[in-house]
């Protein structure tokens, strides 16, 4: 995959000469990878029904194989008319090409990139290709000193190891939905569904079948490129999900309800002292994954649950012990997990995160976490890349239920998995993060992170105290316009 994105990243400058910048490259390699793999998995676009100009109804031809064999001015035109006809369509395929438009002005360009997609069989690759190029071209774009969207990709080894112990599984349970509050580019509900089809083994009861490809699975992004992405790698699985773009937690609560959540919520801040204005946020705040874990709370069925990766600094700024003393009263925050330093290389090396793992409808009575951070290396692309293996003996601590009921083994001061009772969480003010483990990692000069991720994560800190400084301002400026 990496020599294919270093050949689609060279192209990129080409096209720069012919005035299609790095983002809107992405965009028409995105609609051209899609009309490809639907060809390969055998989606017929050979005979979209369509509406001429007198209103009768027609079929036009916007399959893959048509693109191959134009050439010149007939092949954009030809491209165009076929993104205006795909985003004309109702459902699914109309909001994958919604506000389509062709960008490139040489045909030669677009030629050349069509044959560069037809030498490849992507749907042989095992790797979510579109996403996988989508990132793969923004880290090029980060290391060139472009901010890649501000999207921060979750690596496939976590999802999946998450989906392994949540397991998401619609069979047999009517009204069961999975939610992505900040789905991006769809991975958390594309590995769910790829973990469901392996647990069943790809075959699904008659009564399942067209609830679980049609009612299941449903997210929200902010950003319509990444929003558009899961809607395309959903429905090259099969599925079709529901994806709303807006912003979830500055937006009101919609009323919808789901029995499992898993997610990563967007890191940083909106702006200073950006509180949303939702009654169903007891805490007020402007830390984006608090509020998150605030939206969580009120979508959650009864018995529902949820997996959150969170930045480090949410365990223990300010308002997290308010956020998780008010969420430990209606949810059992059983279980936290403390990932490895770079798990988010290369898109942010410094920020340390973990994920904490709750179920909704009975108070919390103890929190166990797994340490899987101290005396491990950090994460880095090449060398120590991320592998289910850091997870293996997590998922064994965890058990096999979804809800943290197995019975657990505290393997005491010198292992990875405590035990920490509500008492003890409440005399740390619900501060979640814990340590016991002395990392001798950070002694070894061998082991110790680059020096751009250990200044990348006291920044991430820094910011931490800069958000709690900035809301202690806005708090004394509120009593002090009250007292006027």
């Amino acid at each position: 995959m990496s020599d294919i994105v270093n050949k689609l990243w060279g192209f990129c400058h080409t096209l720069r000469h012919d005035g299609v910048d790095y983002g809107d490259y992405i965009e028409q390699l995105t609609y051209l990878l899609f009309l490809k793999m639907a060809e390969e998995r055998g989606i017929d676009l050979s005979q979209v029904k369509v509406k001429d100009a007198r209103g009768r109804e027609d079929t036009a031809d916007c399959s893959w194989a048509s693109l191959c064999e134009p050439s010149g001015i007939a092949l954009t035109d030809h491209y165009a008319d076929i993104l205006r006809k795909l985003r004309e369509q109702p459902g699914i395929l109309g909001a994958i090409f919604t506000q389509s438009v062709p960008r490139f002005n040489n045909p030669v360009n677009l030629k050349r990139l069509i044959g560069m997609i037809d030498e490849e069989e992507w749907s042989a690759m095992d790797v979510d290709v579109k996403g996988a190029a989508f990132e793969g071209l923004l880290e090029k774009a980060a290391s060139e000193g472009k901010k890649g969207a501000g999207q921060y990709f979750t690596p496939r080894p976590l999802i999946q190891s998450i989906c392994r112990v949540m397991k998401p599984d619609p069979r047999g349970k009517p009204d069961f939905r999975i939610a992505d509050p900040a789905c991006g580019t769809g991975g958390f509900l594309v590995c769910a569904y790829e973990w469901l089809v392996a647990e069943a083994k790809g075959v699904f009861e008659r009564a399942d079948a067209r609830r679980i490809k049609n009612k299941t699975y449903f997210g929200q992004d902010l950003v319509p490129r990444p929003r558009r992405l899961a809607l395309m790698n959903l429905f090259l699985h099969g599925v079709e999900p529901q994806i709303h773009l807006g912003d979830t937690i500055y937006e009101p609560d919609r009323g919808e309800r789901y029995d499992c959540v898993l997610t990563n919520p967007p890191f940083g801040t909106k702006g200073a002292n950006q509180a949303p204005d939702r009654e169903d946020f007891t805490i007020e705040t402007s830390n984006k994954q608090l509020n998150f874990v605030q939206h969580v709370l009120t979508v959650l069925k009864p018995g529902g649950r949820a997996a959150l990766v969170l930045p480090d600094n949410c365990l223990f700024e300010g308002k997290a012990g308010e956020v998780f003393g008010l969420i430990m009263q209606d949810c059992a925050v059983h279980t936290v997990l403390r990932l490895p330093r770079g798990t988010f290389t290369p898109y942010s090396q410094g920020v340390k995160a973990n994920v904490v793992f709750l179920q909704k409808g009975r108070p919390t009575e103890a929190t166990w976490i797994f340490d899987a951070r101290s005396n491990v290396p950090g994460i880095t692309k090449k060398d120590r890349p991320l592998t289910d293996a850091h997870f293996a003996e997590f998922e064994k601590c965890y058990g096999k239920d979804p809800n943290g009921l197995s019975r657990r083994a505290d393997l005491g001061e010198t292992g990875r998995f405590r035990k920490f009772t509500l008492s003890e969480i409440k005399a740390r003010g619900y501060k979640l993060d814990v340590t016991w483990l002395k990392d001798n990692t950070l002694e070894d000069s061998d082991s110790l992170p680059e020096p751009q991720d250990l200044a990348a994560e006291a920044v991430t800190e820094l910011e931490a105290v800069v958000d709690e400084l900035k809301e202690i301002i806005a708090l004394v400026e509120r009593e002090e316009g009250g007292a006027k």
